[in-house]
């Protein structure tokens, strides 16, 4: 038995493909069907990962009678959110409108024109959880279409309106800029922050690593101390808990509780670049060795499970294995006794593996103090330990490895990739270690070999082939990792790339009514309606990367005009910045950035890229470095800067420049001197 979806690339519409359920791709046949047989439309979007949208398929959707009355009553649509973003973000607005809140799966139903009137997220078999038995809904529904179209009608139409409304976003007023507002977003992101566990708000808890970077970008300029710590400790938390795998590496998507010990335990590759970019802040500003081993663990499996063979990044791993949440991962205290022998009790106390499990009978690895701690508490001989615990590793790996793993979901995206990119791009700023730039080239070529859809423009999906539109978000991002890249390898082909990416955008994204840019292009015509993204969710907004990506490269390529543009959807944006920070960091970071002015870095001479590596060391934010062996006309932060007999490190604020330095330790202080001034 199979169904449309047997023709689909994307693993979330393939899982479906063999449903009873008539399920239709996204597109015009489905629609078409719906329109000459009058039938409403059943739109179920969920993504690989997703552990309900699992449970809802196998008491559901697997089920010949269920699928009888899909099939008799409505045109069933599945979508992979992931491929399709924008879909999923407008009938996720109207499901919030309908419920006052949204998830996956997310099942909408629309009018034969793509306009919703009703909707909801998981839906038992049975009635229960104060929800009507998936059956029941579907048959009354196709009841109330049939008998009362009046009424459906208009509420199609009044959540159409309302979807509308939201897609765009008005200017707010009423905040300034200067260390004042800044200091009151501070205030309200401290105001929210555990200062026991760690991060921010109550369970669940998520990352929030956007927050956590503003917190050591304020602490810099600042010496806030509090906040500093606080970026730390939320990190140190992470580390150490459930969320991070002990034993393999990588980051869950969150925690279910607020010890970070139980997450779920889905794996994405977006989460994980941004949290590795939170380190290497961390590591830079602090050389504590424990985020460079954590940003090397990390790496370690991302390449090892997420990384196609020609150096793209798949997406996600399942939380499920076996029909069962978390049972990849959590281990039984024999279970451990027995593959570890003499090493097993030392191993357990320190992972805290015990008898009767610290999470449903099992446990999930953590640690509850660190090894220096332990050691002291136990008495213990601290070489002895790290062998026991490299030791034990190994062994509960290759164990593991003969468990039922996790689907992969391995389509590859374009903006999870660029993120990836960068992070990969700022781990080997902040380290020196050369596999990490090989390997941001490597993905980089990856994505201009496979991801490119002619004409400048990109597809946001690619298995085995290219799919979809790219996003804003997509070129927003590619060009954000396109100036990291440039920063770190010397080849200004990469910024010329970016610039060819913002063309792209201010020719079809642009909103000519304000300041800010659609998430679709103006070509594409297959959506209800075209939304503007600018909300720091699980990953950056598209218009709050771009705003960056703006400012950096008017920098670099001597453009006033994107400054402008860049400050002008910062004014658009920095109120809501300042209320909420934890939801619009990226937009706090760039109000910061421009409070505090961005810092030009030009290294010159035969040794530029030896000292260009030892100056993307030094911690100081809001900086771009260029270097070249000599000067170039063609690049105005290279023009007229004559090395002389010894290579040279200039420090610039708008292409003026402070008396050239010959070390990377002298252009610390340098920078230092000359943000003290700024502060004052």
């Amino acid at each position: 038995m199979s169904n449309r979806l047997v023709h689909e690339t994307s693993p979330y519409l393939l899982q479906h493909a063999h449903n009873p359920v008539d399920w239709y791709p996204w597109g015009e046949e489905a629609f078409a069907k719906a329109k000459a047989e009058d039938k409403p439309v059943l739109v179920s979007i969920g993504y690989a990962a997703c552990h309900w949208c699992h449970v809802m398929e196998r008491e559901s959707f697997e089920n010949e009678e269920v699928a009888a009355i899909m099939n008799e009553h409505f045109v069933n649509i599945k979508v992979d959110r992931e491929e399709r973003p924008d879909v999923d973000a407008v009938y996720m607005d109207a499901v919030q409108a309908i419920t006052g809140s949204g998830g996956w799966p997310l099942n909408v139903f629309l009018t034969p024109d793509r306009r919703p009137f009703y909707g909801g997220t998981y839906y038992p078999p049975k009635a229960m959880f104060n929800r009507g038995a998936w059956s029941d809904v579907l048959l009354s529904l196709s009841k109330a279409y049939r008998e009362r179209k009046g009424e459906i009608e208009e509420q199609a139409q009044q959540l159409t309106e309302h979807i509308k409304a939201s897609g765009g976003f008005a200017h707010i007023e009423g905040v300034g800029s200067g260390i004042e507002v800044i200091e009151q977003a501070i205030a309200q992101i401290m105001k929210a922050a555990d200062k026991e566990w760690g991060g921010f708000g109550k369970a669940p808890k998520f990352p929030q690593t956007f927050t956590i970077t503003n917190l050591l970008h304020h602490a810099y300029f600042t010496d806030d101390q509090p906040a500093r710590e606080q970026a730390l400790l939320s990190l140190d938390k992470m580390i150490a808990g459930g969320i991070y795998d002990q034993l393999g590496g990588g980051f869950a998507r969150y925690s279910t509780d607020t010890e970070w010990l139980a997450p779920h335990f889905e794996k994405m590759l977006y989460d994980n670049a941004l949290i590795v970019s939170a380190l290497c802040e961390a590591y830079a500003c602090t050389r504590n060795e424990k985020y460079r081993e954590v940003i090397a663990e990390t790496f370690a499996f991302v390449e090892r499970e997420l990384m196609h063979p020609q150096g793209g990044f798949y997406s996600a791993l399942d939380a499920d294995s076996e029909g069962v949440e978390g049972k990849f991962y959590v281990w039984d205290h024999q279970e451990v006794m027995e593959l570890l022998g003499e090493d097993g009790e030392l191993f357990a106390a320190y992972y805290n593996i015990r008898p009767g499990g610290n999470w449903e009978h099992k446990s999930i690895p953590r640690t509850l103090v660190d090894l220096e701690s332990f050691v002291g508490q136990h008495q213990l001989d601290a070489e002895h330990v790290k062998a026991v615990l490299k030791r034990g590793k190994e062994v509960l790996m290759k164990a593991r490895d003969q468990r039922v793993r996790p689907q992969l979901d391995d389509k590859v995206l374009l903006n999870w990739n660029a993120l990836m990119n960068k992070a990969y791009s700022q781990a080997y700023a902040c380290t020196g270690v050369e596999a990490y730039r090989g390997m941001a080239l490597r993905n980089m070529e990856f994505i201009y070999g496979y991801m490119q859809a002619g004409k400048g423009l990109f597809h946001h999906t690619w298995k085995g082939q290219g799919k979809v539109n790219a996003f804003l978000d997509d070129y927003a991002c590619l060009a954000d990792a396109l100036i990291s890249l440039a920063s770190i390898s010397g080849d200004w082909t990469w910024i010329e790339k970016a610039v060819e990416l913002v063309e792209q955008l201010l020719l079809h994204f642009k909103d000519s009514d304000s300041s800010l840019f659609f998430y679709t292009p103006a070509f594409q015509q297959d959506i209800l309606v075209r939304k503007k993204e600018v909300y720091d969710g699980a990953t950056p907004s598209g218009n709050g990367v771009l705003a960056r990506v703006l400012l950096h490269l008017s920098i670099l390529t001597d453009r006033p005009e994107w400054r402008k543009l860049s400050e002008d959807m910062l004014s658009a944006m920095s109120a809501v910045a300042v209320r909420y920070p934890t939801s619009f960091g990226l937009w706090l970071d760039l109000l910061m950035e421009m409070h505090y002015g961005t810092a030009e870095v030009a290294v010159v001479g035969k040794d530029a890229s030896l000292l260009a590596r030892e100056a993307l060391q030094k911690y100081f934010p809001y900086r771009l470095l260029v270097f070249a062996k000599a000067p170039h006309q063609d690049i105005p932060l290279l023009a007229e800067k004559k090395p002389g007999v010894e290579t040279l490190i200039f420090l610039c604020r708008n292409y003026v420049c402070k008396t050239p330095v010959k070390t990377a330790f002298a252009l610390e202080e340098l920078f230092l001197q000359n943000n003290r001034k700024t502060m004052q």
